[in-house]
């Protein structure tokens, strides 16, 4: 049995910390919102017990340090599947760039595994399975619009947001997640983006009142060491972008677009000008993977 399943990226449209819990986690409030920027992942059974994965990447890890092998190692050992899988990964969305690339794959693996080897587990088991290789994994399974609160597993389904065109970008830099989280003082914080008001703006299909409440706290730490972020963001505002926010911890930054000539033409400017090593302009999904 081959087939593939395409594995979407995110971003952040808020994203706030609460606090730093004793466990040393952080505890967030954050709206994600899943976006048509994806990696390929095909599946095969094969006769071998064991797990063979390829990257289109050489520098890809492709034995335990990657989330996909771990992913497939934990279904294998919990079901006792005998029969091994050969994963070819076709990667597409910007690596250690704030938008859930690794836990993304992650999600596609375990749904591929469900799928390969016929084991009718269900989405709210699936998401359990994630919560053990990542706190963002349980949502790139759920995918769409949604709050995510605790440190990322506690997660609400929204409506989707109103059409529009969203521009993400990547400057040619990487940013350690452990990095930023570490150097943020939540008890600190003066500024919380108004996450609550978000919400509100969704259910209310107001595309205007959601740009107006796109915030990041993380980005206090990731701008400080890479001004060329809050360059990015200032150029998309110029060029026509409602509003302009880092993903995650960064440094990938989007902004979101009525038009989409506009958003084609700001994209041009960045890489014309080398602001970016990768940018799309992509649309909003919705779809996840146990509705289709």
């Amino acid at each position: 049995m081959i087939f593939e399943l395409n594995a979407y990226g995110k971003i952040n449209l808020g994203l706030d910390v609460l606090r730093r819990r004793e466990d040393g986690y952080h505890e967030v409030k954050m709206i994600m919102q899943t976006v048509k920027v994806y990696d390929k992942l095909e599946f095969c059974d094969i006769d071998d017990d064991k797990i063979e994965l390829s990257a289109n990447m050489p520098f890809l890890p492709v034995g335990e340090d990657n989330l996909i092998y771990r992913a497939c190692d934990l279904i294998k050992k919990d079901y006792g599947i005998k029969r091994g899988v050969r994963i070819k990964l076709n990667k597409h969305i910007p690596v250690a760039a704030g938008m859930a690339g690794g836990s993304t794959d992650a999600a596609a693996a375990l749904i591929g595994m469900n799928k390969l080897f016929g084991l009718k587990i269900s989405e709210d088991k699936l998401m359990d399975y994630g919560l053990k290789l990542g706190a963002d994994v349980p949502y790139c399974i759920m995918r769409g619009t949604a709050l995510s609160e605790g440190i990322g597993e506690v997660l609400t389904k929204l409506p989707p947001i109103p059409s529009c065109y969203i521009l993400i970008a990547k400057p040619p830099i990487s940013v350690s997640t452990k990095m930023v989280y570490e150097n943020l003082h939540a008890d600190r914080l003066t500024y919380h983006p108004d996450i609550d008001g978000m919400i509100e703006a969704i259910h209310a299909k107001d595309l205007r009142k959601i740009t107006d409440r796109m915030g990041n706290v993380l980005e206090t730490v990731t701008i400080d060491r890479y001004p060329i972020i809050a360059d990015i963001k200032d150029i998309m505002i110029e060029g026509g972008a409602m509003n302009s926010l880092m993903s995650g911890s960064g440094p990938t930054v989007f902004g979101i677009f009525e038009d989409e000539d506009r958003a084609r033409s700001v994209m041009r400017y960045l890489r014309n000008n080398r602001y970016v090593k990768q940018a799309f302009v992509v649309l909003p999904f919705n779809v996840g993977y146990m509705d289709r």
